[in-house]
């Protein structure tokens, strides 16, 4: 028997809430964590969990094709009946920290299961991956509701993607690695869960304010932009300039998706320019992201927390 494939965790590093009004979006696998299917539901509490969450999972994607709204084709019944045999997602991802868990789940089901792939790497279908966001969007807005997709679609492809609009998006590049640079980006853990759904509530509610949509539009959407044009092209100077304005605006506008315990330590990196932090994912809990000129002189500076740096530069 073919062993499943593993499904890698994802970083949105740049356009959090921005993509929903259509902002930039850069995001990137990040091959730490990962989860595959496996077929022994009755060996741990964890892997019984995991089946009856796939179970309610099915029950919703079979009424999607039942009522004929859904976007793509599924083996329902084969995926019934692995379910009854004991399925369930062997996964290291932390539930609720912003890095794709759920994604990662929808993304091997899809993956298992789809009756028509679309493969982007096949040059005939390069220009169905807006398709292939769309369908694994409605997938996995059981989970939070709305999803944009974006976080199956990277754990899906485990390549970085950069969403230029809602129709416009493809695989991109990095900047290379530098193992000996001072500059990183870096995670730090909150060590409690974030709830996706209910700050993505929270940000719509606070979206049917003209002002606040308005900064989203426009001020957010110019720091974020700039934020990765600046990364991609390997403008330090720039980069450090748009994450400030970036950092500070999201401290001053979006009060419920940061921690409690991390406002202190998020205005600290804004006055002393040591690191500036930012949303990974939705906020409310689980990681943290950080950008650094000088790893050492940000780690001084946040002693006592675990930093866990994910790129050098």
């Amino acid at each position: 028997m073919l062993k499943n494939p593993l499904f890698y965790a994802k970083i949105l590093l740049f356009g959090e809430y921005g993509i929903i009004e259509d902002s930039m979006g850069l995001s990137i696998p990040y091959n730490q964590f990962k989860g595959t299917l496996k077929s022994d539901a009755g060996k741990n509490d964890f892997a019984l969990t995991s089946n009856k969450n796939l179970e309610s999972f099915y029950n919703y994607l079979k009424n999607l094709q039942e009522k004929g709204e859904s976007l793509f084709e599924l083996d329902i019944e084969r995926l019934g009946k692995d379910i009854k045999g004991g399925l369930y997602f062997d996964s290291s991802i932390p539930q609720g920290f912003g890095i794709g868990s759920s994604g990662a789940l929808v993304a091997s089901v899809y993956d298992k299961y789809a009756v028509q792939k679309i493969n982007v790497e096949d040059e005939e279908q390069k220009d169905r991956i807006v398709s292939l966001k769309a369908i694994l969007s409605q997938m996995e807005s059981f989970f939070h509701g709305k999803s944009s997709g974006l976080d199956t679609l990277i754990c899906y492809l485990n390549l970085p993607i950069l969403i230029k609009s809602k129709t416009d998006l493809g695989t991109v590049g990095l900047p290379s690695e530098n193992d000996e640079g001072k500059g990183a980006i870096f995670l730090l853990n909150s060590g409690q869960q974030g709830q996706t759904q209910n700050m993505v509530t929270i940000f719509l509610e606070k979206c049917k304010n003209e002002g606040f949509r308005n900064l989203v539009r426009t001020q957010f959407k110019s720091y974020n932009d700039a934020c990765i044009s600046a990364f991609l092209n390997k403008e330090k100077k720039s980069l450090f300039s748009s994450l400030k304005n970036l950092s500070r605006l999201v401290f001053d506008n979006f009060s419920p998706m940061i921690p409690d315990k991390y406002r202190g330590l998020w205005q600290e990196g804004i006055e002393s320019n040591a690191y500036y932090l930012k949303l990974c994912g939705s906020g409310g809990g689980g990681f943290i992201l950080g950008f650094t000129q000088d790893i050492e002189e940000a780690r001084k500076k946040l002693k006592g927390h675990h930093l866990e740096v994910i790129h050098r530069f």
